[in-house]
């Protein structure tokens, strides 16, 4: 049957400032927007719940959270009644995206008031039962297919290594250069002679591009569409998210599978173009996956909070030790090998997502 959402919890709020869990200890763990904080000697709940984030980052998240647990003053407590249970009580929340909810600008919230009258189909405790159970399968796919992805990127980062070193350092003497001397850095359109008014070119605007290295160039526009405030770039070349938090989460990707080999995009792109005989895209692209030179790049951004960014100065003068191109090449021939491994563990991934999304428009929809 259909109910609302006010029908089978109630609400809560917490006063707790994470300052205040701060030096304490305790059997009772903590929960804030990013997860476990700390442990306490007390808790606010004493059965198992749902939080959601209701102030700042993460807006509107949902949390299964255990019994004997608390959260911190940004989360809101969605304590489930007796007729619903509180793991089905987490997949009804997180099937309705309570952040389209939210309001304010600067920090923005979301109010109890304002989603409490969300629909969804209820079952009795029997089917929930069964309905929890065939959602945590299909996420447990999801996690492991998640985590072999992780496996295969940092079994990339460990070849880098041991071929080349940790970035930034010379453990093989080829001498530190720096990086603006082994790339181009933002090439100019003006010199791609290839460029006509009526050439399709691949657009790539920033959700295009993964924090995992993943390109979308399937969308195209007339080159006269993009010329102006768009970055120009080609097949091969390497784009790095210059703007927070796009830079610190990973986006950036190899350019590849470009409409006629070009692509235009966002502005917030840096372009790293490889050169003949000295560089290596897959080389450049993984060099900048690596926490400690996301790390560097967000500690010379400038501008103001929320607008900063990475200046091309950065990357012209980042200082690294530029290996023999053959052992780039033979470094990017495993790295295309790695990733038709992760192709295929994708597909999966992609299909249990569907599932998994599928079913819960099925139950809840």
């Amino acid at each position: 049957m259909k109910v609302k959402l006010a029908d089978v919890c109630e609400r809560g709020s917490s006063n707790l400032k994470q300052a205040d869990i701060a030096g304490k200890s305790g059997d009772y763990p903590v929960y804030g927007a990013s997860g476990y904080i700390g442990n306490v000697d007390f808790y606010q709940q004493k059965k198992p719940y749902v939080a959601v984030v209701k102030d700042g980052a993460g807006i509107g998240r949902a949390m299964l959270l255990p019994a004997e647990s608390s959260v911190i003053g940004t989360m809101q407590y969605l304590l489930p009644k007796s007729v619903v249970l509180p793991e089905y009580l987490f997949y009804v929340v997180k099937h309705m995206h309570l952040e389209k909810y939210f309001s304010g600008a600067t920090i923005p919230h979301i109010y109890f008031r304002d989603y409490q009258n969300e629909e969804f189909t209820l079952d009795d405790l029997n089917k929930q039962h069964e309905v929890v159970t065939t959602l945590r399968k299909v996420e447990s796919v999801i996690e492991n297919r998640q985590q072999q992805l992780e496996k295969m990127d940092e079994l990339i980062k460990a070849r880098f290594v041991e071929l080349f070193g940790e970035p930034g350092s010379d453990k093989f003497g080829w001498g530190l250069v720096a990086l603006g001397t082994a790339c181009i850095i933002n090439p100019k359109k003006g010199q791609d002679k290839r460029l006509q008014e009526n050439l399709d070119v691949s657009f790539v605007p920033m959700p295009a591009v993964s924090e995992s290295g993943k390109i979308d160039a399937t969308a195209t526009k007339k080159y006269f569409d993009v010329k102006t405030g768009f970055t120009y770039f080609a097949e091969n070349d390497v784009l790095f998210a210059k703007i927070t938090p796009c830079m610190e989460n990973g986006k950036g990707a190899v350019a590849t599978g470009l409409c006629n080999g070009i692509g235009f995009g966002s502005t917030e792109f840096h372009v790293l173009r490889p050169i003949s005989e000295k560089s290596n895209p897959y080389w450049i692209y993984t060099l900048s996956t690596f926490k400690q030179f996301r790390i560097d790049a967000a500690n010379n951004m400038t501008g103001s909070a929320g607008q900063r960014r990475v200046p091309a100065s950065f990357l012209e003068n980042y200082r690294l030790s530029l290996p023999p191109i053959d052992l780039q090449d033979e470094f990017a021939a495993f790295v295309k090998q790695v990733n038709k491994s992760k192709a295929a563990i994708q597909k999966s991934l992609d299909e249990a997502q569907l599932l998994f999304d599928s079913l819960m428009q099925q139950y809840f929809g």
